[in-house]
């Protein structure tokens, strides 16, 4: 008792006066708790050997010694596990606020990650599943396509030359990166990929490779795909930029190939952009986290809105997921955007760009057939070519889109150049974009099957915009078109402002030239794609690869030191189309994804399709 008095004596103060206790004390504590042990061993080896002595004052001496060291600890651990308790209850509460600054929608949307997180985590745990054994799709014509005449053939080798030097740029100065800066010979990338170096050229260029018979390169990129494509990594992607150019171009490289580790690698992706689909209305955003599946809208987009070209631009590349993974999710998520859209009032029927994903409701009233809106009539079109023309739901919504379109937006200038404006707010824009330039494609396209017997008119279309996209062209210096060009104040397919001379290697005009070519053969766009190509290999052409230039209108431009991954998945794609003959991918067999990316047509039905 009077060891045990001793040492609550001492150590009452402490805990008395204080909440916590000191490092230092607490070092006093033991200090003192250890000289009572040392102590009480000192006992038993210098008392006299007498049992009497030992049972007497050894035994309840080291009893209550140890009895007063574990009460100390105790009190020890209690402290511990008090701050402990603090520091857990500082952290749920600084968790708690970060919580109450998120918006109602936004928490929603968490919650919606987590619960698909835990079913993942479930699967996981019994293995990936193999994917099922699907039919193989009949594939036509994906080798060769010699075009016969030895001066086409020239033509032809002469676009392989440039991809090969495109190609062999990027191998050895931006490998893994997702593109490549040709003049500082090093790897580039861009928001839309995140901060993760996912090789995305490797991905875009790998089915040009392929059909343009450059097998070795091929093989590297197919190497590095199944040693380095990894998915989960904390990147903020582009849903619409991710689907077109690696869900799209693993796709194509797989029906291609017939090899599975691109089949794999494109339902890995996919996975991991389903949370982006977690709104409101199911509407997706435009990025997602690929390791935490929380999705968010651009912040310059019309009131946080989601943008029509890109929740527009699915369709093709999901249905495709269904059909090769037996997983109806993908068709589903594309089907609800689909009928959803369906049940909305249209201004004059026309789409306007932006749709918020809270509220289901438009943004601001901005209807174009170029950047923000494109590709959505485009895959409207293409999803009824997919199936066989037996989607002929999506071939009455593509039919009512262009009447609008038509009506409000297509215009003549007074030089007689047919173009192909901007409606805002009401008011019509005589301007067009490069990227508006592919429309030409499309109406032929999709001439044959229109209503009314129209497919003559749509044609006629179709090479109207052609020649547009021609002229705005041929009226620059180096003959490479601009980002956008004007047809008032006496200016006509011409850029006015600085920031839209610029050419980026862009492939749309030359995607019309090609489309054009196959439905008409035509030789003027076989010419027209030559000088194309011609003067991308004299303005563009450096010895890191291609690039951009900044101004087209000047005879010694500067250059934007980018070669696009699109370059090489599109522009020298499309070329090479250009001078091949009908039976390499021929349009009956196959649709082409918004970049490039050819899939085969679905004729045999499946379950989850219907």
């Amino acid at each position: 008792e009077q060891v045990e008095s001793v040492v609550i004596y001492w150590t009452t103060p402490f805990l008395r006066d204080k909440a916590t206790l000191r490092l230092s004390e607490k070092f006093i504590l033991l200090l003192i708790l250890s000289a009572f042990i040392t102590l009480c061993f000192g006992a038993f080896f210098f008392l006299p050997d007498n049992s009497k002595h030992n049972s007497i004052f050894f035994f309840p001496l080291v009893t209550q010694a140890f009895t007063a060291y574990g009460n100390v600890w105790h009190i020890l651990c209690k402290e511990s596990l008090r701050d402990k308790i603090r520091a857990d209850h500082e952290r749920a509460l600084q968790e708690a606020k970060e919580k109450l600054r998120k918006s109602k929608e936004e928490l929603k949307a968490e919650i919606q990650t987590e619960k698909t997180k835990v079913v993942e985590d479930l699967k996981k745990k019994d293995g990936p599943k193999p994917l099922p054994p699907v039919p193989m799709p009949k594939l036509v014509g994906v080798k060769d396509g010699d075009p016969g005449d030895p001066d086409t053939k020239e033509k032809r080798d002469k676009i392989r030359e440039m991809m090969k030097h495109a190609w062999d740029s990027y191998r050895q100065y931006g490998w893994g990166h997702n593109e490549l800066k040709p003049i500082a010979k090093k790897g580039h990338s861009t928001n839309i990929f995140g901060n993760s170096q996912m090789g995305a050229t490797i991905v875009d260029a790998l089915d040009t490779l392929y059909i343009m018979g450059l097998h070795d390169e091929f093989k590297d990129g197919q190497e590095w795909i199944k040693q380095n494509l990894d998915f989960s990594v904390n990147a903020e992607v582009s849903v619409f930029e991710v689907n077109i150019r690696f869900i799209g171009g693993l796709l194509a490289a797989y029906y291609l190939s017939g090899q599975e580790v691109f089949k794999v690698k494109a339902v890995q992706l996919a996975e991991k952009l389903l949370p982006a689909f977690n709104t409101p209305t199911g509407i997706p955003w435009a990025m997602v986290n690929l390791k935490s599946g929380v999705g968010r809208n651009w912040g310059w987009a019309s009131a946080g809105s989601s943008i029509l070209a890109e929740f527009g631009t699915l369709h093709m590349e999901f249905v495709h997921l269904t059909y090769l993974t037996g997983n109806p999710a993908y068709y589903q998520k594309v089907m609800h955007i689909r009928k959803l859209l369906a049940k909305m009032d249209r201004p004059n029927g026309l789409y306007p760009n932006y749709l918020n994903p809270r509220t289901g409701r438009w943004g601001q009233h901005h209807t174009s057939v170029g950047g923000l809106g494109d590709s959505f009539y485009e895959y409207l079109l293409k999803a009824w070519l997919m199936s066989d023309k037996t989607d002929t739901e999506a071939r009455k919504t593509y039919d009512d889109a262009i009447e609008a379109i038509e009506r409000h937006l297509i215009r003549k200038s007074n030089g007689g150049l047919t173009f192909i404006g901007e409606w805002k707010n009401g008011h019509l824009e005589r301007k067009m974009g490069h990227l508006t330039c592919f429309a030409g494609g499309m109406f032929a396209l999709g001439a044959d099957g229109s209503p009314d017997d129209k497919a003559g008119h749509y044609l006629q279309l179709g090479a109207e915009i052609a020649h547009t996209c021609h002229e705005s062209y041929d009226r620059t210096v180096l003959k490479l078109g601009p980002e956008a060009f004007k047809f008032d104040s006496g200016l006509e397919a011409v850029a006015v402002r600085q920031n839209e001379k610029y050419y980026i290697l862009r492939p749309e005009v030359i995607e019309t030239y090609w489309y054009m070519w196959r439905f008409t053969h035509d030789p003027k766009y076989r010419q027209w794609g030559w000088e194309a190509a011609q003067a991308i290999d004299k303005y563009c052409r450096v010895s890191g690869g291609f690039s951009g230039v900044k101004d087209v209108y000047s005879s010694n431009p500067t250059y934007d030191d980018v070669q696009q991954s699109f370059f090489l998945a599109e522009t020298l794609k499309y070329l090479y189309l250009l001078f091949s003959s009908d039976e390499l991918l021929p349009l009956e067999n196959w649709v082409f994804n918004t970049e490039a990316h050819p899939l085969p047509v679905l004729h045999l039905v499946n379950q989850h399709l219907k």
